[in-house]
């Protein structure tokens, strides 16, 4: 009798392992596609879609689109038309920073409609997109017109400087951001200073407008002081701000594209191993060690996780919800649950315009050295 329960027991577990095996398969009987540009092209994308196909082995397929975009555009809307050939393929996620993609989503919803799109971001016409996009992201460029100067105030700056040039004034997102800074120190009693540098893509190249820099920035803090926040709206421009950071003690509240691999590493002088390249809390680490190492501490932010990392594992993550019936797409409360599970910080979302619920802009709370 007792050798008849033992029996009648472990066939009952192995029933149920089975079962769960089962159930286990088919949930996982499902693909997701990531779509980014080559590791050339924009390394973090990359590295962020490689993650999530080492993650979930046999679930996501990682692509890569064209090197030049521009010129083989045909050639990546059927890359990702393709994805859909595969009846598995349940949700395809593009991370690119281009526009020209949108065509590529239309193919595929007009022969499978039920296949789940997000984007991280594309850049095509946003009322389009809203149309046959389950979610739309992108980094809320213009609200950062306000959270840079009001961080920068908590970091004990009295007066922000805004340096750009002209051809960067002639965007409309960057005017508006500019204008919002201003409008921002002027409500938080901070002086701001618009500083206009030689125009790197007219005649000189990036070369003097870093020469320009490097002899304006010690001009600017001998006359407002230490307590001052630099701003450059220009990705070259990073290197020696936070150089001259590290020299004479001014603030750096965040660059022009926040993430920890932008300026720190070649003003600081790191050596990052290529197993390290993806490891942010190593990097930030050692960005808060020569930050104390220069006298520097408290002096010096950006955001904890570049973008372009965060939006290939957020939204592989947010698309394995939706396929499973875990989330909904439009629920914040999931969303910024689960992109503070994957940034390590808090994340806000804010619709890019009133009724438009699956396009939305985030902005990722800051990391100070």
């Amino acid at each position: 009798m007792f050798k008849r329960g033992l029996l009648m027991l472990f066939a009952g577990v192995c029933i149920a392992a089975v079962l769960g095996a089962t159930a286990e398969a088919a949930v996982q009987s499902y693909k997701i596609g990531v779509v980014t540009p080559n590791l050339s092209a924009s390394e973090d994308e990359f590295r962020g879609g490689d993650k999530m196909a080492k993650k979930y082995p046999g679930v996501v397929k990682h692509i890569t689109l064209p090197e030049n975009f521009s010129t083989e555009q045909e050639t990546a809307i059927t890359q990702i038309v393709s994805l859909a050939d595969d009846k598995d393929m349940k949700a395809i996620v593009i991370c690119a920073g281009y526009s020209g993609i949108l065509p590529a989503i239309q193919k595929v919803k007009e022969k499978r409609p039920e296949v789940i799109f997000i984007t991280a971001p594309i850049w095509d016409d946003p009322d389009m997109m809203a149309k046959y996009v389950d979610l739309a992201l992108d980094t809320d460029w213009l609200k950062r017109g306000e959270t840079i100067p009001t961080k920068a105030q908590k970091m004990g700056a009295k007066t922000f400087i805004h340096y750009s040039f002209p051809t960067h004034m002639a965007k409309e997102l960057l005017a508006k951001r500019r204008d919002m800074m201003k409008a921002t120190c002027e409500k938080l009693g901070m002086v701001f200073v618009d500083v206009s540098t030689p125009d790197p893509q007219t005649g000189g190249g990036p070369s003097i407008m870093l020469q320009f820099l490097q002899e304006d920035i010690p001009r600017q803090i001998a006359k407002y002081g230490k307590d001052t926040a630099i701003f450059g709206t220009n990705c070259p421009m990073q290197d020696v701000i936070i150089a001259k950071a590290l020299e004479l003690g001014f603030i750096m509240p965040e660059q022009c594209c926040p993430t920890p691999t932008q300026g720190y590493p070649a003003a600081m002088g790191l050596e990052i191993k290529p197993e390290d390249a993806g490891n942010f809390d190593k990097i930030n680490a050692m960005i808060k060690a020569k930050a104390a190492e220069k006298h520097c501490t408290g002096r010096l932010s950006t955001w904890p996780v570049p973008v372009g990392v965060f939006f290939p594992e957020f939204s592989v993550e947010v698309a394995r919800g939706m396929i499973e019936g875990q989330m909904k797409k439009t629920d914040l409360d999931q969303l910024h649950a689960l992109a503070r599970k994957v940034a390590g910080v808090d994340v806000t979302f804010n619709k890019m315009k009133p009724g438009m619920d699956n396009f939305l802009l985030i902005i990722m709370d800051s990391i100070i050295y």
